[in-house]
């Protein structure tokens, strides 16, 4: 079964891609999203489970509220305060926020390192 996991922006989804199988779902907000937006994001998700991945900003605390309202179900996932919002969290990281969450069969984990 897939998951949908919203973020904020495209850089978000980019970084997310790249720790996360094709059969995840990543959608954006493109910033704080009106009644509109949610309305036609809450129909494009449907029935997956979401898992909410905003930046531990102002913005993103607003924009997580909002989605919260929308997916009253949906599961938070969090950065650390300090980094530059979820594009810029060390995809270390990314895989242990997602990991926490339970997604661990949607993780692409990065080939050891050789000795």
């Amino acid at each position: 079964m897939s998951v949908a996991i919203i973020v904020e922006g495209k850089n978000d989804r980019s970084r997310l891609r790249r720790v996360l199988t094709d059969d995840v779902f990543v959608f954006c907000t493109y910033g704080t999203p009106g009644t509109a937006s949610l309305f036609r994001l809450a129909k494009t998700v449907g029935d997956l489970p979401v898992f909410i991945f905003t930046d531990n900003d102002a913005s993103g605390k607003k924009i997580r509220a909002l989605l919260s309202d929308t997916f009253p179900d949906a599961e938070q996932i969090y950065t650390r305060r300090g980094y530059a919002g979820v594009e810029g969290t060390p995809e270390e990281y990314l895989i242990q926020q997602l990991e926490k969450a339970g997604l661990e069969e949607y993780i692409v984990y990065p080939p050891p390192a050789l000795p």
